[in-house]
């Protein structure tokens, strides 16, 4: 009887990839077709550290319908949400500031606002390189200060003095302002830095950004960074890819597509197509690359995007590093500062630096 079954089920598997092979050569392939998930229950990622657990179990379950009516209805409204963002955001950097013992002073460079952190423990190997840093927050938040924790952190774990770059966001400056702005500082730095001494990059949009920036370097024939480090990188505005499907209402920081996120896009992008490859550089050409290290989560809503960026750099035969991490939402890994994949993350961007950077 059991080899009955076996064998039944061996003749169903075939005949299964036998219609897959005919449909998949098909030229009448019906892409509308929507598989309809039944109701599941998500248990603590057991995999994950306690530290990561402890966070997950104090909170409650993400609020999709809620998370889509997250979305600023006119300019004045943005600016409103971006001034509250700042405010809180300022003070937290502050603290982190003086909990990671880094200093921070802010600077005029092409007109445009830079905060150099530096470490208290400088390491003297690694006194003639810069970390520059693009801060994240949906192309919108993080002006000023608030957009400093992550750089903070990673001046304190790398030992690298990092220069955050505070480029102008909308809704007064929409695209391309933004990686014109980088540039602009980055072309300033050269004169105290050798390209292959700097590093560049950031998480979320702040990823997205980075690629956005090389990619326009390419363009104008500038000296590229010599290292790269995308965080889960918002590098496709439009809603593409598997984890936007998957993962909604299990990442518990960005929960959705459809509210904030397709709002900023829409807003960053100034009437651009969504997939165009200055706003989505995954789009873009990723020839040539300077080495880049990439991290996302498996709950991360962009999981699909820092996958796609990861294949995009190994084809054109770029050095490309993929850590994923058990159970971590959107930025997790430095969100929750103190956990184990955080210390793994950010040291294994330290030694990625000290591999590819002079």
């Amino acid at each position: 009887m059991n080899r009955l079954i076996f064998l039944s089920m061996m003749v169903w598997s075939i005949g299964i990839h036998m219609v897959e092979a005919k449909v998949s050569t098909a030229s009448d392939l019906n892409m509308s077709v929507v598989w309809t998930i039944p109701e599941k229950k998500l248990p603590l990622p057991s995999c994950a550290s306690e530290a990561v657990r402890r966070t997950l179990a104090m909170i409650t379950q993400p609020n999709v319908e809620s998370a889509k009516k997250f979305t600023p209805k006119s300019k004045a409204e943005w600016k409103e949400w971006a001034e509250y963002a700042q405010e809180s955001g300022t003070y937290g950097a502050k603290e982190w500031a003086k909990q990671y013992g880094v200093s921070i002073k802010k600077e005029r460079i092409g007109g445009i606002d830079v905060y150099f952190l530096t470490p208290g423990k400088f390491a003297p190997e690694v006194a003639k390189r810069l970390f520059v840093f693009l801060h994240g927050g949906g192309y919108v938040f993080g002006g000023g200060m608030s957009g400093l924790s992550e750089g903070i952190l990673i001046a304190n774990r790398t030992g690298m003095k990092v220069a955050a770059v505070d480029y102008r966001m909308p809704p007064d400056h929409s695209y391309p302002t933004a990686p014109e702005d980088v540039i602009r500082v980055y072309k300033a730095l050269l004169k105290s830095y050798a390209p292959d001494s700097m590093a560049m990059g950031g998480s979320s949009s702040g990823g997205g950004l980075t690629l956005a920036v090389v990619q326009r370097m390419k363009q104008a024939h500038l000296p590229l960074p010599g290292a790269l480090f995308v965080g889960t990188p918002w590098a496709d505005l439009s809603k593409s890819g598997d984890s936007f499907y998957v993962n909604e209402g299990i990442d518990r920081k960005l929960i959705t597509y459809d509210g904030f996120l397709l709002a900023a896009a829409t807003l960053y992008a100034n009437g651009r197509d969504l997939k165009d490859p200055g706003v989505s550089p995954l789009y873009g050409d990723f020839s040539d690359f300077p080495p880049t290290m990439l991290v996302t989560g498996t709950r991360d809503l962009f999981l699909s995007l820092t996958v796609r960026v990861h294949r995009k750099l190994k084809a054109a035969g770029s050095v490309a590093d993929l850590n994923v991490y058990e159970g971590l939402s959107h930025v997790e890994y430095f969100v929750i500062p103190d956990s184990p994949e955080s210390k793994d993350a950010y040291s294994t961007l330290k030694k990625f630096l000290q591999k590819h950077l002079q």
